[in-house]
């Protein structure tokens, strides 16, 4: 008969930025019974309130081990998050947004590869949404499927027959669905940060395209987001 600790998850983690699709992401992880270790990046980006709500939510959510880790991409620059470029207030549009970060979840995936690797785990969680999302194509399932291809031919865990298995439990979810998932889990949506512009007073713009597509969802989903939006946030058209 096996024994009950056979069959027990082994330490799963979570690319936790600190948004609501990361903390969601994180309980859902922590849900199945994994042990949760976290990786945070601090890239730059200008809303860093961001870094602040990870840690918050790391320490709620009762992660083993949370990992901050900085990577200025502002060397780079190219990002509306990251360079001198106004962030856009116009609503959610087609094309890919002046707020994408060139190759952001390449990159950060790669680096929680191999923090997985060191923390003896096969599962890896992100909180990629490829249905309500700004057209980032780092976010697309193909895309997520196509990394976890790379990381097995590319570590030693993969090649020794050990694979990771990427986890994007809200890959196919609305932000109606995400903003109940956020109510279903018992977790206050204030712990999270969306916004990619807050004000000087620290408020959330309720603009932008983070902002907008985060109101939305709380809004259809009939959730009440505690967030404290700014009191010149434009009403939801969209």
């Amino acid at each position: 008969m096996p024994n009950e600790n056979d069959t027990k998850p082994g330490p799963a983690v979570i690319l936790l930025s600190g948004g609501l699709d990361s903390m969601v992401t994180a309980a859902i992880a922590r849900e199945r019974g994994h042990e949760i270790h976290a990786l945070t990046i601090d890239y730059g980006q200008r809303h860093v309130r961001e870094l602040e709500s990870a840690r918050a939510i790391a320490q709620k959510l009762g992660v083993v081990r949370h990992v901050l880790l900085p990577l200025d991409l502002r060397q780079f620059g190219g990002s509306a998050l990251t360079d001198d470029i106004d962030v856009p207030k116009g609503g959610v549009g087609e094309d890919i947004p002046v707020t994408y970060v060139p190759a952001r979840n390449l990159v950060f995936l790669a680096l929680t590869t191999a923090f997985a690797e060191t923390s003896g785990s096969r599962d890896i969680f992100i909180g990629v949404n490829a249905l309500d999302y700004s057209g980032y194509p780092d976010c697309r399932p193909e895309f997520i499927a196509s990394f976890a291809e790379t990381a097995r031919l590319g570590t030693k865990q993969g090649v020794e027959g050990m694979p990771f298995t990427i986890h994007a439990p809200l890959q196919h979810m609305s932000k109606a669905d995400i903003a109940r998932e956020c109510d279903r889990l018992d977790l206050n949506p204030s712990w999270s940060w969306s916004c990619y512009d807050p004000t000087p007073e620290g408020l959330a713009c309720g603009g932008c395209d983070s902002c907008r597509l985060r109101r939305k969802g709380f809004a259809e989903a009939g959730v009440v987001d505690s967030t404290p939006y700014a009191q010149d946030a434009p009403a939801l058209t969209e």
